[in-house]
């Protein structure tokens, strides 16, 4: 995967050699239509006023002019009809020049070798310092021919082309601008996004598209902030059913408790038919309690958790107990019980891992069929303790096993139609599990009991 910064230094590179290669591409054209014919008229008419001047001054000493000439900047080639050469000015790197362009320009012909230089040179061709690079006129003093070839030296060349490269580095400098705007653009966009869909996901509105196959920093967290809006809306659905089924649970006693009140005003009613509807008062007085007692553990687990209070305890001693206490419901349902419960200490909070026994064990009595049976036992490995409840009970759907700690669901109508429950047990136990660093799972089918099991760390 290649990370955003390394994009950024690369697209950096790639800006600054594109920009610089377009920007001599363009120069280049307008070197080779514009520029190139016209130093080659500006440097020809040199030429011809210099051939002028010298042979209407005859006497003035063709060497001395050319001397002086090549002082203010030029580089001179002289050649006579008889073969005599001279040089004048800086040297030339390269002296070829066939004998045809000499005798041309000796028969009367201008030679134009800058306009005419090699059209697949680029603008450095220009200041190819080449015999071939010139212009050539003739000349003629005192009844001699001659041929004089001339070309600006590279000093006075550097002073005419400072137009040229100040062209060339505003086309770097504005041609960089456009491709940071554009590449910039590329990197930015899904930013853009990323905070257009922030805005929705503020409004409550959880279908958001972003791309997720960039594979740097961003698209990383296109796919984070898109699990973050699936977890969100799932978030947003459990408080709508949380409020929805807290409201249920409680206005459900509320009308059985207002109606059997109203009941009782009745001056013809028994005794027994009151008892009956005092018990059911009673009941779902307790129910209302119950339900109370266990939203505010809840809250509290969410709130602070800093409420685990660890100290160690012998857990076999404190199952033992909760055994008894279960006793005689255990034998009211004919329930055989069995469990495997070595001395062993751990380190936790025992009244908050008491709620968790407590929930699984009320649970598999509970949900349990008559002389069933139920096995508790504990084993603990290298690196962890795990507390198992097996039951022989109605079982849960295998489809269902995953949603069975989620506040107030109830795994299915058969199984909430066979005792009342507040939908929060598993809820509460899974939670102080998790504050214990431990996992809790449950195996089961339908019909076929149920195996939960708490892992706590042994350390």
């Amino acid at each position: 995967m290649r990370s955003l910064y390394v994009k950024f230094v690369v697209m950096t590179i790639a800006i600054m050699i594109v920009s610089g290669i377009l920007s001599f591409l363009l120069s280049n054209a307008y070197y080779q239509e514009k520029l190139k014919p016209y130093n080659d008229e500006k440097i020809t008419k040199i030429a011809l006023e210099a051939a002028e001047f010298a042979e209407e001054h005859p006497n003035l000493g063709l060497e001395d002019y050319l001397e002086n000439l090549s002082a203010i900047g030029y580089q001179l080639y002289m050649v006579n009809d008889t073969g005599e050469e001279a040089y004048y000015g800086a040297p030339f790197r390269n002296k070829e020049l066939s004998s045809n362009i000499k005798n041309d320009v000796l028969n009367g012909k201008i030679y134009h070798g800058i306009l005419h230089f090699p059209q697949q040179s680029f603008v450095t061709g220009f200041f190819a310092n080449e015999l071939v690079n010139t212009v050539g006129v003739p000349l003629q003093i005192s009844g001699n021919d001659y041929a004089l070839f001339i070309r600006p030296d590279i000093n006075l060349l550097f002073n005419e082309m400072h137009i040229l490269f100040g062209w060339l580095l505003a086309l770097t400098i504005l041609l960089s601008i456009v491709l940071v705007l554009v590449s910039t653009k590329y990197l930015v966009k899904p930013i853009s996004k990323l905070s257009a869909a922030t805005k929705s996901l503020s409004k409550g509105n959880f279908n958001v598209e972003l791309d997720t196959r960039r594979k740097d920093e961003l698209g990383e967290l296109s796919s984070s902030f898109l699990h973050m809006s699936g977890k969100l809306e799932q978030v947003d659905e459990m408080r709508k059913e949380f409020i929805s089924n807290i409201s249920h649970d409680i206005q459900s006693p509320l009308s059985n408790i207002k109606g059997y009140t109203n009941l009782l005003q009745n001056a013809s009613l028994g005794s027994e038919e009151k008892a009956q509807y005092i018990s059911v008062i009673n009941g779902e007085i307790t129910r209302l309690s119950t339900l109370t007692k266990q939203l505010l553990l809840l809250a509290s687990l969410d709130r602070d958790e800093d409420i685990v209070k660890r100290k160690t305890f012998n857990i076999s001693h404190q199952m033992k107990e909760l055994v008894q206490n279960y006793q005689w419901m255990i034998n009211e349902k004919n329930i055989m019980l069995s469990y495997s419960l070595p001395d062993l200490e751990i380190s936790g909070d025992p009244s908050l891992l008491n709620t968790v026994w407590d929930n699984l064990l009320s649970n598999a009595i509970k949900y349990n069929k008559p002389f069933g049976s139920i096995d508790i036992s504990i084993v603990k490995d290298k690196e962890a303790v795990n507390v198992t409840f097996e039951d022989t009970g109605i079982g849960i759907k295998s489809d269902e096993s995953d949603r069975i700690f989620e506040r107030f669901y109830r795994a299915d109508v058969a199984r909430s139609r066979t005792v009342e429950g507040t939908g929060l047990g598993l809820s509460i136990a899974a939670k102080i599990v998790k504050l214990h660093g431990g996992q809790i799972q449950v195996n089961s089918n339908e019909n076929e009991g149920a195996v939960f099991t708490v892992r706590l760390p042994s350390h």
